[in-house]
């Protein structure tokens, strides 16, 4: 049985993005530093934060349009290995800050729903 997205775009909502060095030299994606050009030392980009994809002013990523993924054919690497319903322990975290949030916005609405 295949598990499927529920396209909440929390993932998108919550995590950065780090680009792997293939990505990052390509100029395919928007990266947090972008206006001052591309940082020719993959390590020096890496440990300055310059290799991850720049965030629209919400913190979501650039490429979320609603709920969905405005570059799913292309997406960088690390949103590729990412699903939520992963058994993986290196995501155990990361799904365990949206079953969080997918709370807190469950509770909210429940709230305003009785209000």
């Amino acid at each position: 049985m295949k598990i499927k997205c529920s396209q909440c775009g929390l993932c998108c909502r919550l995590f950065l993005v780090t680009l792997n060095e293939e990505e990052y030299r390509s100029g395919k994606y928007r990266t947090q530093f972008e206006e001052f050009g591309l940082i020719k030392d993959f390590h020096k980009a890496v440990a300055c934060g310059a290799s991850t994809l720049k965030e629209k002013e919400d913190g979501s990523c650039p490429y979320l349009k609603g709920n969905k993924c405005s570059i799913h054919q292309i997406r960088p690497q690390a949103c590729w290995e990412f699903f939520c319903a992963s058994k993986s322990k290196k995501f155990r975290k990361m799904i365990e800050q949206i079953k969080k949030k997918r709370d807190k916005l469950s509770a909210s609405e429940a709230g305003t729903f009785f209000s």
